[in-house]
């Protein structure tokens, strides 16, 4: 019997570490422009709708490229379709200061921003799932996942504040510049980390293959419809997603607007929500092990709902900033659990497509939410909307308990060998290993 191969920690691993610093700088400068976009469009125009608005369009961009993005990472090489994405988006973020400079506020610039930024983000995002277990073995994959949604929280954390600060010095469209040169540190980051795959054999093809372009989002949209946990989690998932996409508009709308408080308090707010992402990138792991993806995704759901209704109701600062970062504890325990169990299940050369497929349908009730809830706000008030969230979520969690979820301790066992097409168009595991 062959001894099992013992890796080296995560700490040992130089190209995981190498993407890991890259990532976690490129992350800060991402929570620099959540709240700093949303404060541009906010101080333009006055309106919680037109920051809805941006949402939206972000969301729809998510959708559109989605159907075809893991095609294009399945079939590219995945570390430079990043650097592209990250150059390019470096250069659309930098053009936002010098056109407010020159010629003033352009309504108008900052949607063109947005749409052409998410497909960028699309992409790298996409590749960037597809990167993980190319970087460490499939053992330190929970693991691996849990430190870089750490350099999430501590671009969570130390993001918004700073984005507060720039904006009140020297104006919120600086502070989507400062994100453009993170942007430039990424790029130069990837270039120092090699992708590889243990095990895999098969090599990935290159370019598009004639009567192939119309599989470009079925292929992956089959193997989740085929793998019963993965089909409940993305039914599931896009009804929370209707929820949660529009929750950071309301939440800036109700303390800024509703409540009187400053941009810096708006920053200081959200930062203080990372310390949830904090928490969850710790207890994912030893969660997942002891109580299994079912009861950790369904579980953060429900922390999810409460936190939600609680934000918009209460008038106390520290109650809100509390319960923001019980919401964020939530969305990373959650994420964290689906990311992993995806890449364990799904096949290295179709794990672009299952990704890309997985966020463009429960991503598709996102923008649709976010336009919802705040028209809704914009009429009712933030606590009225924020109460039917917390309710909605609640509900989804007493239906995933119908569902595969509830039992659903571990994902199946990591694939190993290529994806073979089975009788019935599916996607079946090869018996090579």
């Amino acid at each position: 019997m062959t001894a099992p191969v013992r890796h080296p920690s995560l700490w040992r691993n130089r190209d995981f570490n190498v993407f890991w610093l890259g990532q976690a700088l490129s992350v800060l400068g991402g929570s620099i422009s959540l709240l700093a976009l949303p404060v541009l469009v906010l101080d333009a125009t006055g309106s919680v709708v037109q920051m809805g608005l941006i949402t939206v369009v972000a969301g729809v961009g998510t959708i559109a490229t989605g159907l075809f993005a893991g095609y294009v990472v399945d079939r590219t090489d995945r570390r430079r379709l990043m650097i592209a994405c990250d150059l390019l988006r470096a250069l659309l973020m930098g053009s936002v200061p010098f056109v407010w400079l020159v010629a003033g506020p352009r309504i108008w610039l900052l949607y063109l921003v947005t749409a052409l930024v998410t497909v960028l983000k699309t992409f790298f995002d996409v590749a960037y799932v597809t990167a993980v277990p190319n970087l460490v073995p499939v053992e330190h994959l929970t693991a691996a996942n849990g430190r870089l949604t750490a350099a999430f929280a501590f671009g969570t954390l130390c993001g918004p504040a700073a984005a507060g600060f720039i904006a009140a010095a020297v104006g919120a469209d600086w502070a989507l510049g400062v994100d453009g040169a993170t942007f430039l540190v990424s790029a130069v980051s990837l270039r120092w980390v090699a992708f590889r795959r243990e095990g895999a054999g098969a090599s990935r093809p290159s370019g598009p293959e004639p009567g192939k372009l119309r599989e470009m989002f079925t292929e992956g949209f089959r193997f989740l419809w085929a793998h019963p946990v993965l089909r409940a989690l993305t039914v599931l998932l896009t009804l929370l997603t209707f929820v949660t996409l529009g929750a950071t508009d309301l939440l800036i709308f109700r303390v800024r607007e509703e409540l009187g408080r400053s941009q810096a308090t708006v920053g200081f707010v959200i930062a203080l929500s990372g310390l949830g992402v904090v928490g969850a990138a710790f207890a994912a792991a030893p969660l997942r092990r002891t109580f299994g993806f079912g009861v950790c995704w369904l579980g953060s759901t429900a922390l999810i709902g409460g936190a939600v209704a609680v934000t918009g109701v209460s008038r106390s600062l520290p109650v809100i900033t509390a319960a923001a970062a019980v919401f964020m504890f939530g969305l990373a325990l959650g994420a964290v659990c689906s990311l992993t169990l995806r890449q364990e299940v799904t096949p290295d050369a179709l794990l672009g497509r299952v990704t890309s497929a997985f966020w463009t349908v429960h991503g598709a009730s996102g923008p649709v939410g976010a336009a919802a809830l705040t028209v809704l706000a914009g009429r009712h008030g933030v606590p009225a909307v924020s109460v039917g969230a917390g309710v909605f979520c609640l509900l989804i969690v007493g239906a995933g308990l119908l569902t595969p979820l509830r039992g659903s301790r571990i994902g199946a066992a990591p694939v190993q060998g290529p994806a073979v097409r089975g009788p019935l168009g599916g996607i079946r595991r090869s018996s090579r290993r």
